[in-house]
């Protein structure tokens, strides 16, 4: 029993965050070390579980998530204690944490899994909902019911989702790049999807041919009115599954999308009218400019940076999310990252002795694979949660550890619009400045293949639909063959690319 060679150091592991990372960390502490007890800090009263994990590939995974009680982990893991308390204040020198309750906690060894919060446009208007977890979904759909008109800011995930289920409403789409979906795809790809919100959608659901790939959506952003704080997990992508998101007009969908421009200011109905400025009726016809006053008065109106003024019935934030670290900075130097999150190294070590943090509240500072890149969604929390415990054994028995394999190469699965989306490697071009070109396959309505080459070899790809290459370009990517001889026959449907390379 390896736990018999533990130092007898006072304290125990401590993990902070019952999200993804915090909870895979301290299953796999719980795991290495049988006979000793792991804290799990979490200010809710629900952890969220891994279930039904799938390894589709070498680097792909499929998993579900499900929110359940801190006892259901607890009677998995006798060892582990949960402790349903936020946290108060680290002292580092000391090695201790202090919680919400009053009690001090000993550490050897902490990990900081305390995720990220939403970036709210504006704090405190009653009008601005954000959408984190499952209580706020539920909120959201009461208000959609008496709604004529929402405005969405934001361009990532959840806003990609939102948008295509909500119906009987109208939507105005706010967002800053030229095309949607930006986090997640270029110009073609998000086309390839935009022509599918166009189009009515067919009566019924179709029956999904798919496993539910419920974790894998980024991590969902925002939250209710009131400060439910820093309680409550974010989402993943089939959040939306048996809420009927349905406005109060009796019409499917009903989008306008104002791009390039952000939000300048927002004014509640009394400022609006003192104002004397005039707000747009929604654009009902693309080729007519025309764009009439609003008689209709409105809760409240949102003024964008491209001058135009539209009046609804509340506004959906989501415009991502920022590192959680605050509970964790007061008395102690910790190196962040330019993104605000605490900096590990290639240990998922931060700068300060014995301790580790994962998922989102942490930057990534080791020289990446040029195939990887950090983006804060579940699949990554799991696998840095997972890894980040292995490095706690490791460095508690005087191990060496290699980098974990998940991080050679960027891989995600999702769903947008019910297609099935997987995103390998530099997918987007991330980083590669001029120096790379484009492959495309396109069948409209069915699938939409997109590659990134340099230098002959691919560097990334999109796949959206029932595509059946995700293996074969993962192969690809991680073993980097020069690829010029096949020319635009990569993508060619009617040779089958995997005899090629099996």
């Amino acid at each position: 029993m390896e736990a018999a060679r533990l130092p007898s150091t006072a304290g125990k592991f401590v993990v902070v965050g019952g999200g993804i990372a915090g909870v895979t960390c301290a299953e796999q502490l719980a795991i290495h070390f049988p006979s000793e007890d792991i804290l799990l800090v979490t200010a809710s009263p629900v952890i969220k579980a891994v279930t039904n994990f799938k390894q589709v590939s070498r680097v792909l995974e499929e998993f579900d998530v499900e929110e359940q009680p801190n006892t259901m982990l607890e009677n998995r893991f006798p060892n582990i204690k949960v402790i349903e308390s936020g946290v108060k204040q680290l002292k580092s020198e000391e090695h201790c944490i202090l919680t919400e309750d009053g009690n001090q906690h000993v550490y050897k060894k902490l990990c900081l899994c305390a995720g990220a919060k939403p970036k709210l446009i504006c704090e405190g208007n009653p009008y601005v909902l954000g959408i984190r977890d499952t209580d706020s979904a539920q909120e959201f759909q009461k208000q959609l019911t008496k709604a004529k008109r929402i405005m969405i800011i934001g361009n990532g995930g959840i806003a990609l989702e939102l948008v295509y289920e909500i119906e009987g409403c109208e939507v105005i789409w706010v967002i800053k790049d030229k095309a949607i979906g930006n986090t997640f795809f270029d110009a073609g790809a998000a086309e390839f999807l935009t022509s599918k919100l166009i189009a009515e959608k067919p009566e019924g659901k179709i029956a999904h041919r798919r496993t539910r790939y419920t974790t894998e959506g980024r991590k969902k952003e925002a939250r209710t009115k009131g400060d439910a704080a820093n309680v409550g997990s974010a989402l993943g992508p089939d959040w939306h599954e048996g809420l009927n998101l349905k406005g109060t007009k009796e019409f499917s969908h009903k989008i306008h999308i104002e791009t390039m421009c952000e939000v300048k200011k927002i004014y509640l109905q009394e400022e609006f009218r003192i104002s004397k400025k005039k707000s747009l009726t929604f654009p009902r016809d693309h080729n007519n400019q025309s764009v009439s006053t609003d008689k209709e008065i409105w809760p409240v109106y949102v003024e964008l940076t491209n001058e135009k003024i539209y009046g609804c019935d509340f506004i959906v934030s989501a415009t991502g999310v920022t590192p959680n670290i605050e509970p964790f900075l007061c008395g102690n130097n910790f190196d962040l990252g330019e993104d605000g999150g605490l900096k590990v190294n290639n240990h998922m070590h931060t700068s300060l002795p014995d301790i580790y943090a994962a998922g989102d509240i942490c930057t990534a500072s080791w020289e990446p694979s040029p195939v990887w890149q950090q983006m804060r969604l579940w699949t990554q929390a799991r696998q840095m949660g997972w890894y980040a415990a292995k490095c706690m054994a490791a460095a508690t028995l005087g191990d060496s550890i290699d980098m974990d394999f998940s991080f050679e190469l960027f891989a995600h699965v999702t769903k947008f619009f019910n297609y099935k989306v997987v995103l390998l490697g530099k997918y987007n071009a991330q980083g590669l400045g001029s120096d790379h070109e484009l492959m495309l396959r396109c069948t409209k309505g069915q699938e939409y293949v997109k590659v990134v080459m340099q230098n002959g070899r691919m560097m990334g790809a999109v796949l959206i639909g029932e595509t059946d290459l995700e293996e074969t370009f993962e192969n690809l990517i991680l073993n980097q063959m020069n690829l010029s001889a096949y020319g635009e026959d990569l993508l060619d449907p009617d040779i089958d690319i995997e005899d090629y390379f099996d």
